[in-house]
């Protein structure tokens, strides 16, 4: 074992102070900011949940490390190499390590290309021979739980959890060290979620990949990730460990977040819903003192 202690190992992904604007559609107006000095790191292994509500800027900073959004500021870190402004060619090096799951399974899935074309497709763009291709295609299927004859298969022909499963084996394929994970659960209902959640926890296990796993859900990140970082008008309010934030957070947006989450209880749920809009006036309030002293 190398005499390195843990805390001492580079993170595989850090963002370093980000800053992501998009220029306005109105004449002269100022470019709209969506984050503003972002700071996160990823170790190998970990899973970071990035959890917020529509709007609050969580996909933004996924698009961003993966080279989707403009960087305007600050930097981001990908095993010591700065990849803020990288190149389409250098992207595509990128691609082995560096994947993504997306919301919706059956839009990111070629709907005329067999699950087996599919899977195979990233493998032959790298250079991988046909035979090889196959192989690795069938071990991709048995990894994420789907038969071998869904090799021959549409995506029509299954269901959503099944899809996104493909969608997952697909992010494999190359054996990438961090795979961003933006909503990949929010479309399946509660049974199939857990089911995937668990899938990426024993692929985690397996393979040591890490995961930035974006969701506006207190509950799922809780069960996935090690760290979770909470995102308000593209800003982070609050992060630290999981088990901390999700179940006594400090911050009164994720404090309202944590009472977004539905409970069988009625009474509860009622004292929820009047607690939450109780933080809600007053986050408004702090809102508008902040505005005032401007």
């Amino acid at each position: 074992m190398s005499t390195v202690e843990v805390n001492e190992i580079a993170p595989l992904l850090t963002v370093d102070n980000l800053v992501v604007e998009y220029p306005s559609k109105k004449f002269r107006a100022k470019p709209f900011r969506a984050l503003t000095d972002i700071n996160i790191t990823i170790g190998q292994g970990e899973t970071l949940g990035l959890v917020g509500e529509s709007g609050s800027g969580k996909t933004t900073l996924g698009r961003a490390v993966l080279g989707l959004a403009p960087v305007t500021g600050g930097k981001i870190i990908f095993e010591g190499q700065d990849i803020s402004h990288a190149t389409r060619k250098q992207r595509r090096t990128l691609s082995r390590d560096l994947q993504v799951v997306f919301q919706d399974p059956y839009t990111s899935l070629n709907p005329a290309l067999e699950i087996g074309d599919i899977l195979a497709e990233p493998l032959g763009v790298q250079g991988m021979e046909q035979a090889a291709a196959k192989k690795r295609v069938k071990e991709l299927l048995d990894q994420v739980g789907l038969p071998s004859d869904a090799i021959h298969r549409l995506p029509r022909e299954f269901s959503g959890g099944q899809r996104q499963r493909v969608a997952i084996a697909r992010a494999l394929a190359l054996s990438p060290k961090l795979i961003v994970c933006d909503e990949p659960v929010s479309a399946l209902d509660l049974s199939t979620q857990a089911r995937v959640l668990d899938l990426f926890l024993q692929i985690q296990k397996d393979t040591g990949v890490s995961y930035l796993f974006v969701s506006h859900d207190l509950d799922v990140v809780r069960h996935i990730s090690h760290r979770v970082a909470v995102m308000y008008h593209g800003e982070i309010v609050e992060q630290g460990p999981a088990e901390i934030v999700t179940r006594d957070p400090e911050h009164p947006y994720t404090q309202r977040l944590l009472l977004a989450s539905p409970v069988p209880d009625p009474d509860r749920q009622e004292q929820r819903r009047a607690d939450r809009h109780r933080l809600l006036e007053i986050q408004r309030q702090q809102t508008e003192q902040a505005g005032a002293l401007a």
